[in-house]
């Protein structure tokens, strides 16, 4: 193992910091409901795992020499938490589906029966000579 934080602590800080930062990112990448585009989950799964697997190579593989240390391995974790951030606040805050507007009815006041009978229209009058007629 090359982690030794008094002989060598920015190596091993880096280390450390490379498979922390790769784990963040596959974490959000796995998250389905993370609000994020199928294209910028596979991105961040893909980063992380070059992160974790940088880290692991030079913690545990790795046997001296030189070694490539990205400064946008630590600006780039930054950003992707931001833009997941940013598309959980955009998810909350989108408008929900139009729901149909609901109609709601006037109670109407009971009817006393007289003004029932009252408003009742006319019954028409048979004019046919089917009935009984007086004669005069």
């Amino acid at each position: 193992m090359n982690l030794d934080f008094g002989v060598e602590p920015l190596f091993s800080w880096y280390v450390v910091l490379l498979i922390i930062s790769g784990f963040a990112m596959i974490g959000i990448g796995a998250m389905g409901s993370s609000g994020l585009s199928t294209g910028w989950r596979i991105f961040n799964g893909v980063a992380g795992v070059g992160f974790v697997g940088y880290g692991t190579y030079l913690g545990f593989i790795f046997e001296g020499g030189t070694y490539v240390i990205f400064f946008k391995a630590f600006i780039l974790p930054v950003l992707m938490i931001v833009n997941f951030v940013r598309s959980l606040a955009n998810r909350n805050q989108a408008p929900a589906a139009p729901q149909p507007p609901v109609q709601f009815q006037q109670p109407q006041a009971p009817v006393p029966p007289q003004a029932a009978a009252e408003a009742a229209p006319a019954q028409p009058q048979p004019t046919g000579t089917s009935g009984p007629t007086q004669a005069g």
